[in-house]
C-alpha cells in the first residue's frame, strides 16, 4: 500500500473513534434526562413501602422494578426500574429478610467483569466494522474512478518481450524494407541525430485484412528490443465524454516514462476519422475530442526522445487530414496482397510448424491462392493439417492441401443435400457451359475442376480456373472474355431446356453486370462514350462493402447512353456465348453426362474427355453457381 492510502486509512480510523469518544463522553457529562439512580436508604424505604416488584441483586448494585408509577404531590414520576449502589459491608441477610416480608420475588445475578469489553463490542466494533467496509468499497470505488481515466494499453517490455521478429514476417518485403529505419532508430539514435535527421513520428501501416499490419508492428519491436504499447483503437472511446482524451493522455505519459519505445494503435479510424464540419447534425464529441487529444500529444512529443507511433487501418480514406500531415504520420507503409512469391514465402513460415509430406508442393499451394493475404495463407496450413489428423495421417499431404484450399474459397462440402435428378441435371449442364466457353475463348484462365456437389456458401455447384500468373491490370478482350465464361451457365440452360431458365445465374449475372458497368463507367472502353469516366464513386480502398456510394455527375441522356452500351456490350458477348455452345453441342451433353454420374471432374478427366490436350496450371478464381438469396 502507499503512503496516501496509509494516510487515507489512518484519517479514516481516527475520525471513527473521535466519534466513539465523542459518544462516550457526552453520555457521561450529560447523562439521561431519566434518573434512575436512587440512594440506599431511599430503597429500603421503597421496599418497606411495599412498592417493589422484583429486585435484582448483583455484586455492584440493587435493581428494582416498581408495581406502580404513579406521580406523587411535588414529586415527578419515577421512572419504572430504579438502581442503588451496594454500600460496603452491607447486611444482605437483613435486606433478603425485608424483601421476603414484603412479598417482593428477588433474584441474584453476578456482574459482568467484561465492562469495557462489552462497551468495545457494543459501540467500537460495529463502528470498526464499517470503517473496514468503507475503506474495502471505497478503495474499489476509487480505484475504478482513477482508473477510469487511465489508458488499457498492454505493454511488453524487457520481461515480456513480443517474441516476434522480421523472420517471422513474410511476403511484406517493401514494408519491411521501409521500417528497417524506425529500428535502426530505436538502436543507434545518434547515428541520425548527428546528422540533423528525425525520424518519422508516426507510421501508419495500410493494408487489407489479415495483411499483417500488426504483426509486423510486433515485429518491429522485437527488432529494436524495446517497450511496446499495444491498444485498439476503440480501447479509447467510452460513452462518458472526456474519458477517452484522458486515456491518451495518460498512454503518452506512461510511453515517456518507457521510453525508447514503440506506441501501436490498432483500428486508428475508430478514433480517426474526418471530423463533422459545422452545422452537420452526425457527430460524435467523445471521438473528436479523443482525436483532438492525440493530435496534441502527437506534436508535443519528441521523437529524440524514442517515442515512435505505429498505427494500422484498413480503411485509410476516412481518416482526418490532420493525422495524416507531415509531422504526425509522415510515412504511410503499404501492405498489399502478397503476389506468388510473397505467399510462398507466407507458407514456408507457417510450414515450420506443420509436417509435411514429400509430395506436397508449396509452390503449387501459392499458384492457387491469388489474391489471398497472410490470414488466409495461415488458415489454409492450419486446416490441412486438422484434414490429415482427422484421416489418421502421420503427414500433411497435397490431396489435404487441395481440400482445405476448396474449402476456404467455397466452404465444406454439403454431402447430405440431396438434389432431386433433374435439378442434379440442370446445375450439371450449367457447370459445363462455364467450363466449354472457358476452355474455347482466347484469354479465359485455364479449368482446373468442374463439380456439381453443394457448398455450404450456397453454391450448388462451381467451375475452377486457375491464372496462369498475377494480374495487375486487364484488357478489354480479357475483360469480355471473363464476361463470357459468366455467362456460359445461363446460355447452356436457355439452349438444352429451350429458352426455359433457372434462378442458377444469378450470382453470374450480378459479377458480369458489375464488370460490363466498370467497362463503360470506369475504363473508357466505349464506343460510343469515349474515353471518358462517369460517376464519381467512392469506394473503400481495401474493403468490399456492398453499400459503395455513386455521386452522378452526368445527365439523364448520359445515363440513357451508358445503359444502352451495356445492354449492347452483354448482347454481344452473349450471342458469341450461344454459337460457341450450339457448335459445341454434343460436348456440352457428353462433360454434362459425366458431370451427372461422377460429380467432380479433374483437368485431366475433361482432356480425355474432350480429347484435348493439356494446358499449364496454376493460381484459382472459382465461378460458383449460386441460387437467388433467400
Amino acid at each position: 500500500m502507499d503512503n496516501a492510502g496509509n494516510q487515507r486509512w489512518i484519517r479514516v480510523v481516527t475520525n471513527a473513534l473521535l466519534i466513539l469518544a465523542s459518544v462516550y463522553l457526552i453520555s457521561t457529562i450529560f447523562p439521561s434526562a431519566e434518573r434512575n439512580e436512587i440512594a440506599y436508604s431511599e430503597f429500603l424505604t421503597d421496599v418497606r413501602a411495599d412498592r417493589f416488584q422484583q429486585v435484582e441483586i448483583t455484586d455492584r448494585e440493587l435493581v428494582g422494578v416498581l408495581k406502580e408509577n404513579k406521580a406523587t404531590p411535588g414529586k415527578a414520576v419515577r421512572p419504572s426500574v430504579v438502581k442503588a449502589a451496594r454500600l460496603p459491608g452491607m447486611d444482605e441477610a437483613n435486606l433478603l429478610k425485608e424483601l421476603e416480608a414484603h412479598g417482593v420475588a428477588f433474584s441474584g445475578k453476578p456482574s459482568s467483569s467484561l465492562g469495557w469489553l462489552s462497551f468495545l463490542a457494543l459501540w467500537v466494533l460495529p463502528f470498526v466494522v464499517l470503517a473496514v467496509m468503507f475503506r474495502l468499497t471505497g478503495r474499489r470505488i476509487g480505484r475504478g474512478a482513477l482508473t477510469f481515466g487511465r489508458s488499457r494499453a498492454k505493454i511488453y517490455d524487457q520481461s515480456t518481450k513480443t517474441n516476434v521478429t522480421f523472420a517471422d514476417v513474410a511476403g511484406v518485403d517493401e514494408a519491411k524494407a521501409e521500417l528497417v529505419e524506425v529500428v535502426d532508430f530505436l538502436k543507434h539514435p545518434r547515428k541520425y541525430q548527428a546528422l540533423g535527421g528525425r525520424i518519422p513520428k508516426g507510421v501508419l501501416l495500410v493494408g487489407p485484412p489479415g495483411s499483417g499490419k500488426t504483426l509486423l508492428a510486433r515485429a518491429v519491436a522485437g527488432e529494436a528490443g524495446v517497450s511496446f504499447f499495444s491498444i485498439s483503437g476503440s480501447e479509447f472511446v467510452e460513452m462518458f465524454v472526456g474519458v477517452g482524451a484522458a486515456r491518451v493522455r495518460d498512454l503518452f505519459e506512461q510511453a515517456k516514462s518507457k521510453a525508447p519505445c514503440i506506441i501501436f494503435i490498432d483500428e486508428l479510424d475508430a478514433i480517426g476519422k474526418v471530423r463533422s464540419a459545422q452545422g452537420v447534425q452526425m457527430s460524435n464529441d467523445e471521438r473528436e475530442q479523443t482525436l483532438n487529444q492525440l493530435l496534441v500529444e502527437m506534436d508535443g512529443f519528441d521523437t529524440s526522445q524514442g517515442v515512435i507511433m505505429i498505427s494500422a487501418t484498413n480503411t485509410p480514406e476516412v481518416l482526418d487530414p490532420a493525422l495524416l500531415r507531415g509531422g504526425r504520420f509522415d510515412r504511410q507503409v503499404i501492405l498489399d496482397r502478397p503476389d506468388v512469391e510473397g505467399r510462398l514465402a507466407i507458407l514456408e513460415v507457417h510450414a515450420k510448424k506443420i509436417k509435411i509430406g514429400r509430395g506436397a508442393d508449396l509452390r503449387a499451394i501459392a499458384t492457387r491462392t491469388p489474391g489471398m493475404v497472410g490470414s488466409d495463407l495461415a488458415t489454409i496450413m492450419n486446416e490441412a493439417a486438422l484434414l490429415a489428423a482427422r484421416h489418421g495421417k502421420d503427414e500433411v499431404g497435397m490431396p489435404d492441401f487441395d481440400e482445405a484450399i476448396d474449402r476456404v474459397m467455397l466452404g465444406m462440402e454439403k454431402k447430405k443435400q440431396v438434389m432431386s435428378s433433374e435439378e442434379k441435371k440442370r446445375v450439371a449442364y450449367h457447370e459445363s457451359g462455364h467450363t466449354l466457353v472457358a476452355l474455347s475463348v482466347e484469354h479465359a484462365d485455364p479449368v482446373q475442376r468442374v463439380s456439381i456437389i453443394p457448398r455450404t456458401i450456397g453454391a450448388v455447384g462451381y467451375t475452377l480456373q486457375l491464372p496462369l500468373h498475377d494480374r495487375y491490370l486487364m484488357t478489354q478482350p480479357e475483360l469480355e472474355d471473363q464476361i463470357a465464361v459468366m455467362l456460359g451457365g445461363r446460355a447452356a440452360e436457355e439452349l438444352i431446356y429451350e429458352g426455359v431458365i433457372s434462378s442458377g445465374a444469378a450470382n453470374d449475372l450480378e459479377r458480369a453486370s458489375e464488370l460490363v458497368r466498370r467497362i463503360v463507367t470506369r475504363f473508357g472502353m466505349s464506343r460510343e462514350l469515349g474515353p471518358l469516366t462517369w460517376g464519381e464513386p467512392v469506394p473503400s480502398r481495401f474493403l468490399r462493402t456492398p453499400f459503395e456510394a455513386e455521386q452522378r455527375n452526368y445527365s439523364e441522356h448520359t445515363a440513357w447512353l451508358i445503359d444502352e452500351e451495356e445492354r449492347r456490350i452483354v448482347g454481344e458477348i452473349y450471342a458469341r456465348v450461344k454459337a460457341i455452345l450450339t457448335r459445341k453441342r454434343d460436348q456440352l451433353q457428353k462433360v454434362a453426362a459425366e458431370l451427372v454420374l461422377k460429380e467432380t471432374l479433374s483437368r485431366e478427366e475433361l482432356n480425355r474427355l474432350l480429347a484435348q490436350e493439356p494446358a499449364g496450371l496454376t493460381p484459382s478464381s472459382a465461378m460458383p453457381l449460386r441460387g437467388e438469396p433467400s
